[in-house]
Order: C-alpha cells, then structure tokens, then sequence
C-alpha cells in the first residue's frame, strides 16, 4: 500500500493567482527574496488581495539565493513577534524554502537546526499558521513538496530538511508570475524540474503515480524549455514548464530524488553554484552511472523519441544542456581547478551521507562520488 503526498489545495493556470482571495485569516507574513516580485507587480498584487480580505500584513524581504539558518531564525524572529495565522512564501524556491524553515521554528521555537536536518525531524505544524506556496521561477517545485533547502554557512554545506509536515496547505502555480524571469534563470530552473523528474522516475521508490508525473513532466520540458527562454512572454508556454516544475515535485516528493541531487547541494554550498545549473552539470554523469543498475533511462529515450537507450538520453539532456546555454562542465562555469579538486574528496564524503543518496537506483562508494566529480571538472565520460 502506497500513500500519494501532496499540497492538501493547488490551483494552476493562468490567473489562478486570484484564488488567493479564499483563504481566511487575521495576520499574514509574505516572505520574499530580493526585488523580483517587487518589480513584476507580483508582490503589489499579493497584498492587495489579502489586504482586501482584511488581513494585516508584514513582509520579509531579502531572504538570499541560498537561505541560511541565520535567515530563517530571523524570520521566525519576526513570526514570534507578529503572530501570524498564514505564512505565504512568495518567488523563488529559496524565498519558499526559508519559509518553510521560518514556519517550523515558529511553530516550535526550541527546535535546533539539527534536529530538523533528521529525516521526519520537524514536529507537527500549523498550531499557529498555516502555509500557502506562490513560485514565481520553474523549477524546484517546492510549492508541492515536503522538502526545503538550507545552507548551513560555517560548515559550507546545503541541508534538506525533510518532512511532509512542511507540504503547503494551498499551492498557486500561475505561469503570468514567470514572464520576467532572465534567460538564465529560466534555463537553469527548467534544468532543475528536469532533474526532479528523472531522478524520482529512475528512484529505488517504484510508484506508478509518481512515474506518471515524471514522465509527464520530462516531455513538457522538451517540449517548451527553449522557447519560454526565447519567448519569455508566452503565456501557454510559461504555465507548461510551470506545470512541469510542480509535476516534478508530485514525483519526487512521492519518489525522492538520487546522487545528482546529492552532489549537486555540496557544489551550492561549496562553491555557491545555482541549483539548477548543478544538477545539470552532473545529470548526464550520473544517468551513465546508474544506467548499469536500472534500464529506465530506456524509457526516457523511447519517451523524448531521441532513442532506445540511457546513453541515447544521457546525449539529449547534455544537447538541451548546451542550447539552453547552461555550461557544460565545472571549468566551463569559472570554478579554479586546485580550488576544486582540493574540495572533491569532502564533497564526496558530504554527499553520501546526504538523505537523497539513498534512493538512488546504484548504491555509491565515497570514491565513486569523487570521481564523478573529478570526470565533470572537464566533461570526461564516467564509465564505472
């Protein structure tokens, strides 16, 4: 027996911002990062639909692109000190994962940041607040996870809490909020969804529900990621990839994700690559090396239509990769070579103990983990 998680309420669509006006309550915090959702009207729009409902507000701002433990107990700070009945988590998935984070230390002020970094380490919520999820980038689908990301500073490293207390109760996924998203962002949180998919389809968790998702989600990111970075504007293509980011996180949450995910969060940590533009350096690594415990990455091929086996999809990924403009390989990205061989063997050692190594389809070895990421300093294929 199997149990489907998710967002207890999701609206999504062009628009569907406006189902905001369902929600009732007294007090709200709107937390968001920098000046995005300020000047794509998304914030303005925001409030003015709890203010019409009668809420008093505060705001958050400036939660950073990485969201650290020192962020989020200055926003719990805040909760205590307002009283929230709602917490929305407006932007970004950073801005939405701190909120997360805010949100539980809120609920329970004595809760340390290790024991929420334990799986099911976070008590039950909503004593005080309930919690609404408004992405405005397409990629983490946080809006429909139990998952948050925080970055530990002192020790350089990125920690998923994980716990389903920490899924939303109401989820708005409206593409409009997309439109005045860079190209780079676009790319990279498009490759980022693409990564949820194929990671929770390939997972050692076989769910049908959750492979549907994926699969779902994986055509409509080939289908639209170059052209809502070309025409950003576009409406229908925007709520496609939008609607592809929250399938992906229907899969993972229900699947979880594998090692490019867990390499992936030592790489922000370390050196402070975005999420996305991680999981895509080290995607087609990790597809050739798990292709020898699982034949679903033939699936992928057949699916895209771009051939019949993981190394047919390995290739497509790293072509949609390069037209995306997403950097191939950690030299590519800037990265100095001593700086980061000298860091490989640490993140490798971080990387097996992170919680999403374990539904990974082939089990690694620290070494293994080291030398993926030595092979995508320069794009060396992995065959091990």
């Amino acid at each position: 027996m199997a149990k489907l998680f998710g967002t207890q309420e999701l609206y999504h669509g062009l628009g569907s911002l406006d189902e905001l006006k369902k929600i009732h309550g007294k007090k709200a915090v709107i937390v968001i990062g920098g000046e995005s959702v300020k000047k794509n009207g998304s914030l303005k729009r925001v409030e003015n639909i709890l203010l019409s409902s009668g809420f008093q507000l505060e705001i958050f701002s400036g939660v950073e692109a990485d969201p650290s433990v020192s962020t989020v107990r200055k926003g719990a700070k805040l909760f205590s000190e307002f009283q929230p009945d709602w917490i929305i988590g407006l932007g970004g998935c950073s801005a939405i994962d701190a909120a997360k984070a805010m949100w539980a230390v809120y609920e329970h002020p004595d809760l340390t940041f290790e024991k929420m970094t334990e799986i099911g380490g976070i008590p039950p919520l909503r004593s005080k607040a309930r919690f609404v999820a408004i992405p405005s980038t397409s990629g983490t689908g946080t809006e429909i996870t139990a998952l948050a990301v925080i970055t530990d500073r002192e020790k350089g490293i990125k920690y998923p809490l994980v716990s389903y207390e920490l899924l939303p109760d109401l989820s708005i996924v409206d593409g409009e909020l997309c439109k005045s998203m860079p190209k780079n962002v676009t790319a990279n949180t498009g490759l980022d969804a693409l990564t949820h998919c194929v990671e929770a389809y390939v997972s050692n968790i076989n769910d049908n529900y959750a492979d549907a998702m994926a699969k779902g989600g994986i055509q409509l990111i080939f289908e639209n990621l170059l052209k809502a970075i070309e025409n950003p504007q576009d409406g229908e293509v925007r709520q496609n990839m939008h609607d592809a980011s929250c399938l992906g996180g229907y899969a993972f949450t229900n699947a979880w994700l594998g090692i490019a995910h867990s390499l992936a969060h030592q790489m922000g940590g370390m050196f402070g690559i975005p999420h996305g533009c991680a999981n895509a350096l080290v995607l087609p690594s990790v597809i050739r090396f798990n292709m020898k415990s699982t034949d679903r990455y033939d699936d992928l091929a057949k699916l895209i239509g771009c051939g019949t086996s993981g190394e047919d999809f390995a290739q497509a990924v790293e072509e949609l990769r390069k037209l995306s403009s997403v950097p191939s390989t950690v030299a590519e990205y800037g990265i100095n070579e001593e700086q980061w061989f000298n860091a490989v063997d640490i993140m490798a050692r971080h990387a097996l103990m992170d919680p999403c190594t374990g539904f990974n389809p082939r089990k690694p070895t620290v070494n293994e983990l080291s030398a993926i990421y030595k092979a995508i300093y320069k794009g060396e294929v992995v065959n091990f």
